[in-house]
């Protein structure tokens, strides 16, 4: 039997019953306690098992608001079946493309069903034309419920996630029942939940393993009180998001690197030193990335005048293909940076520290990277260079993975794929080291530009371009040009609002030149100046390096 379902249905009746989730802000909030979330799910269960749903199916999911979502998803499991959060058109999305798209995803999970609510109820015409079978999620909600759960066993599939890649070439990452209460498990204990009196808040988006997996599955299966928002809230006005934490005394949250910069910025220019009450917020998450030591600072500074305490900044490394979460940093602790040596670290693959009042940490030749802290419980991580032979501490290789929370493989268009070695290893493609048991990631192997014999990570020219002023935080982008050549360069794609106003524009690119070339001592090929909405991107809001390259590569040829 699933252990992850069975925690949910004693949840749902025990602690359940007095915590729940918050949705509808900031228009209309609604709070319903889990036991109700439990009850419209069995709802949605019945009418699935009553339409015919075999155990094991996959079912995918479109649709927006969590009111909406959580029910469905959890119907889904008790029900027997899989859970396939589909991609989200956008306005900017041509819905004829994002239906072929949408076709072959579902050809590649092998669902002929799609559970539709809104706002995407409207694209039930589109469906239709294209021979998409579907169930309108209000429909279900009144079906008569199930009685009992459908028995899934801890191999089942629970979750196909979708990756990020292009949607042309689709790619699901397989996650079973097992993998997935392994991963929750691990999450809660390292986090030190406190299921009576934490308080989550989010506004990440549920097609998202951050927001599907860390903040709807842990506190639907635990019982943790949720106050969920839709990504497009947040976009609509970011100080939503402390508002929230201070109306709900949140003590749990988590984003991107960018959100951090856009609120810490917005923070900073709230002129009434009591608009928000941050003192309760113990958990700050940042991972899926290399965190931006700059981002976070400017979320703390301006976080310290709402009495947010720093050290609740919670570095985390992690990944779809272990379910979500890699590691932790140690609780209260902060960002713990690892200052070092640049020219170790590029030409010769290792981290040698830089000590405290070492005059060269204040220049640019260190590098700084986050500790992300020891593995979770259930996993172990192992640094390897490309023979595959295990390095040392403080020696930079590929990071790889094994135990209970990792994939067993994928399903892609050409069918399943296997994730692991033949002993169990996954190789995750990033590129890291390790301080004790601690985990430091460095880039991605595929993104990561060599000149002259260096490894140059992405990240350190993105930062670098990102802190001159007009570029939009999070939104610059280094781009390899000629990868794998002995010509191998690099362009900075980024997005301004000077975009356009020619004197400005070339301005600007003249700076960013000035400051990469001092960060990295490299000079990048061209800059090319966006306007803001230009760069593309996974559905997450992280810069897609290749695609960037792809899309804009003779704007990038025009302007060196």
């Amino acid at each position: 039997m699933s252990r992850f379902v069975d925690t949910m249905v004693a949840t749902a009746q025990a602690g359940g019953r007095q915590r729940g989730m918050i949705t509808g802000e900031p228009k209309e909030p609604v709070r319903r306690t889990w036991y109700e979330v439990h009850e419209r799910a069995r709802r949605v269960a019945g009418g699935l098992v009553a339409d015919g749903l075999r155990p094991g199916s996959a079912v995918a999911v479109l649709a927006a608001a969590p009111e909406l979502i959580a029910p469905t998803v959890q119907g889904t499991w008790l029900a027997g079946g899989s859970v396939t959060m589909l991609h989200q058109p956008t306005p900017r999305t041509d819905i004829a493309q994002w239906a072929s798209d949408t076709l072959r995803v579902l050809e590649m999970i092998g669902s002929e069903l799609v559970l539709l609510g809104e706002p995407f109820d409207q694209l039930a015409p589109v469906l239709t034309e294209h021979g998409i079978g579907f169930s309108m999620i209000t429909d279900l909600l009144a079906a008569e419920p199930l009685a009992e759960p459908v028995p899934a066993t801890e191999d089942q599939l629970a979750l196909l996630q979708l990756t990020s890649g292009s949607t042309a070439e689709p790619k699901a990452v397989r996650i079973t029942h097992g993998n997935l209460y392994s991963n929750i498990k691990a999450m809660v204990d390292r986090a030190e939940f406190v299921f009576d009196t934490d308080v989550m808040v989010s506004w990440l988006p549920t097609f998202h393993d951050m927001g599907m997996v860390g903040f709807l599955t842990v506190p639907m299966t635990f019982g943790v009180e949720l106050v969920k928002i839709t990504p497009v809230e947040f976009l609509g006005g970011p100080l939503i998001w402390p508002e929230l934490i201070s109306k709900y005394r949140g003590t749990t949250t988590a984003a991107p690197n960018f959100a951090y910069a856009i609120v810490g910025r917005r923070m900073a220019r709230v002129s009434d030193d009591d608009a928000y009450d941050l003192s309760t917020l113990r958990i700050a998450l940042n991972g899926a990335e290399p965190i931006d030591p700059t981002a976070v600072k400017t979320f703390t500074d301006a976080g310290a005048r709402f009495d947010m305490p720093p050290e609740c900044v919670f570095p985390a490394y992690g990944l779809a293909e272990a379910t979500l979460a890699v590691s932790f940093a140690p609780l209260f602790t902060g960002l713990t940076v690892d200052v070092v040596e640049a020219e170790a670290l590029e030409a010769q693959n290792r981290a040698v520290p830089v000590p405290e009042g070492d005059p060269r940490r204040d220049t640019d030749e260190v590098r700084a990277f986050a500790l992300l802290g020891p593995p979770l419980d259930g996993l172990e991580a192992e640094i390897v260079d490309e023979q595959g032979n295990r390095l040392g501490e403080r020696e930079v290789g590929e990071i790889r993975l094994r135990g209970e929370a990792v994939t067993p493989g994928y399903l892609t268009v050409d069918g399943p794929a296997p994730a692991q070695d033949a002993e169990g290893w996954f190789a995750t493609g990033d590129l890291g080291y390790l301080v004790g048991e601690q985990i430091v990631i460095c880039g991605r192997r595929k993104d990561v530009i060599i000149l002259g014999g260096r490894n140059v990570y992405p990240t350190d020219i993105e930062r670098a371009a990102s802190s001159v002023e007009g570029v939009r935080a999070g939104n610059a982008v280094a781009v390899r040009i000629d990868a794998g050549t002995r010509r191998e360069r690099f362009a900075v794609v980024l997005e301004s609002k000077l975009a356009g106003a020619e004197d400005a524009e070339t301005k600007l690119a003249k700076e960013v030149t000035a400051r990469v070339r001092d960060a990295v001592d490299a000079r990048p090929y061209a800059v090319v100046v966006l306007p803001p909405g230009s760069l593309p991107k996974t559905p997450s809001g992280k810069v897609k390096r290749a695609a960037t390259e792809t899309q804009y590569r003779e704007e990038i040829r025009s302007r060196a």
